[in-house]
């Protein structure tokens, strides 16, 4: 894939995920923050040498121990109205504006040969879902480029077991590091990542035209 492309697929990817970080600002400041000083973003990494057996054993028990007992399989085109209703559940908590995900800027997302997506089924419904993407020369780095869980399941393990399927799809890919970004502001997520072994590793300001707003 040419840069100019992984680039449009970075900021569609990036831009579809944008409007997480409104649950902690206002539409107008999250529009002047990135007009003039830009957003900032931590950048985290997990080397696949640092996921010992001891490790993984403890997160897959937990998965296996968790009740929601989640099923999961990677989205088709057919299964793109459902990860659009995932992304606009998730934000059925939060009373700040935001802009709805167009069926063809998911249809885009998907059609990249590197992106994937993954979906948590609960109790006979979807109820998260994250994306996957590969980066590297030899696509070494696993990316994790977004995650959502309805509000029904939020705080309930379903992001610890869709985040281990994760694991699992790139551990056969074969990847030597998983890598993921969050804004500054999300401690939330933040403190999910850490907690599940990964660490800051850089600091990256985005401006307006990293961002796909249109898309």
């Amino acid at each position: 894939m040419t840069e100019s492309k992984i680039s449009l697929k970075k900021r569609k990817v990036r831009s579809f995920f944008l409007a997480f970080e409104k649950k902690y600002k206002t539409e107008e400041e999250i529009e002047n923050e990135l007009a003039t000083t830009g957003m900032e973003y931590i950048q985290m990494k997990l080397p696949v040498d640092k996921i010992t057996p001891e490790f993984e054993k403890m997160l897959t028990e937990k998965m296996e121990h968790n009740i929601l007992r989640a099923k999961i399989r990677e989205a088709k085109v057919e299964d793109l109205e459902s990860v659009k209703y995932l992304y606009n559940r998730s934000w059925l908590t939060s009373s700040t504006p935001y802009s709805m995900i167009s069926f063809e800027s998911l249809k885009t997302i998907l059609e990249y040969p590197e992106t994937i997506i993954l979906i948590a089924r609960v109790y006979g419904s979807d109820a998260a879902f994250v994306i996957l993407d590969f980066e590297g020369p030899k696509n070494e780095y696993g990316i994790i480029a977004g995650l959502g869980v309805i509000p029904r399941f939020q705080r309930k393990g379903l992001g610890t077991v869709i985040g281990m399927a994760a694991w699992k799809y790139f551990k056969k890919k074969g990847v030597k590091e998983l890598r993921c970004e969050v804004y500054k502001d999300n401690v939330v997520s933040y403190n999910f990542i850490k907690s599940i072994g990964f660490e800051e590793f850089a600091r990256k300001v985005y401006k307006s035209d990293d961002f796909d707003i249109d898309s």
